[in-house]
């Protein structure tokens, strides 16, 4: 069985997804290619040692340059927070390894687009964590709009909301800087933007507003400190078909936890997704006896692939880690030349442009073409 040496920079959050992923896709897909794990890169040579141990890799190291010589690494996976994307990404490649990187690809336009020309001019393989993309109902609902059963698409509402920034005493960190971004627009909200592209809907012209929920909050010290990003969001947009949509994004709503909301209305029916129920989805079919019309749930099982990877039976339900090992599998199958399901930096740029087109009409509080 050929080998792939992985390195992994950072080990928080979507640190550890990675980790898990690289060390669960064998076992779950098997395969002719099984990802090493070669080295673990953290802030310094304690926390890496120690993590390195957790998640099963070989060696650990305080600086992440080490990374960029080894010719045992042939892949690395970054998962720092989003203004450290461009400088990895760029080095990593220029080393000749490929870059698997958590979105968004950066805060700025400008190092988004030197990182596509950095690609281009390595000749390696690039992947952004858009893991959403991978639900297995998520890829049922591509299928039912490519097959027409729900006709034309008309209408899309599209709704992400998540509420780790709704208390206004927690302390100002790096998601209130601007050096983070734009704020829900690019922290999350480009998830959504992911699955239309998935589902093969494009969004021509945007107009958005933004807010900051609260304009400051307390540093370390207990001062006042600007809030410089945008927690919540709400765009109006045209797709090329025709057709018009909404979405709103919210980093401070309340209650809600991990809130991706679809809905899909066709010439024919409708389609109703919710990632805070990501095994089932709802379809309504316009056809048939009207008094026998109503939508229609579908359960993720076996019959909706990869679900039958994990589980052999319907209704046991995937979660998170388990999308980002399909997302990892389908990395595999890439790097073997292969037909696979992601969003590289060639794609992944036109949603870095979306975001700012619609942080263009904000500031210009109008519509603008994308």
């Amino acid at each position: 069985m050929e080998k792939i040496g992985v390195g992994l920079i950072g080990t928080g959050y979507m640190g550890k997804c990675h980790a898990l992923a690289w060390n669960a896709v064998s076992g779950v897909f098997g395969g002719e290619l099984k990802p090493e794990l070669v080295t673990l890169a953290e802030v310094n040579e304690e926390l890496a040692a120690a993590r390195a141990k957790d998640f099963g890799f070989a060696k650990s190291t305080g600086n992440w340059r080490d990374m960029l010589a080894d010719p045992d690494i042939h892949i690395i996976s970054i998962t720092t927070p989003n203004e450290f994307h461009p400088e990895m990404a760029i080095a990593a490649l220029e080393a000749g390894k490929h870059v698997y990187c958590e979105k968004p690809m950066a805060p700025s336009f400008e190092d988004a687009q030197k990182m596509l020309e950095a690609s281009r001019k390595s000749g390696k393989k690039t992947f952004l964590g858009y893991n959403y993309i991978q639900n297995p109902m998520m890829r049922r609902i591509r299928d039912l709009l490519n097959s027409g059963e729900i006709g034309d698409v008309l209408q899309i509402r599209l709704e992400m909301d998540e509420d780790f920034m709704a208390n206004p005493d927690d302390e100002w960190g790096i998601k209130s800087g601007a050096a983070s971004g734009f704020g829900a627009l690019d922290d999350f909200g480009v998830h959504t933007m992911s699955l239309l592209m998935a589902l093969d809907l494009r969004i021509a012209k945007v107009m958005c507003h933004m807010t900051k929920p609260y304009a400051t909050r307390k540093d370390a010290s207990g001062n006042d400190k600007t809030v410089e990003t945008y927690d919540a969001a709400t765009v109006l947009f045209e797709l090329e078909n025709g057709g018009n949509g909404t979405l709103q994004l919210n980093r401070s709503a309340w209650g809600r936890k991990g809130r991706i909301a679809v809905q899909i209305f066709g010439s024919k029916g409708s389609i109703v997704y919710d990632q805070e129920r990501m095994n089932e989805m709802h379809v309504y079919k316009a056809e048939g006896d009207v008094a026998g019309q109503g939508y229609t749930t579908i359960l993720a099982g076996p019959a909706h692939e990869p679900y039958d990877r994990f589980i052999p039976a319907p209704g046991h339900g995937l979660g998170f880690n388990d999308l980002k090992i399909i997302e990892v599998n389908e990395i595999l199958k890439s790097l073997q030349g292969q037909e696979s399901h992601l969003i590289d930096f060639e794609r992944g740029i036109f949603i870095e442009g979306l975001v700012q087109s619609m942080a263009k009409s904000h500031e210009q509080s109008g519509w603008v073409t994308v």
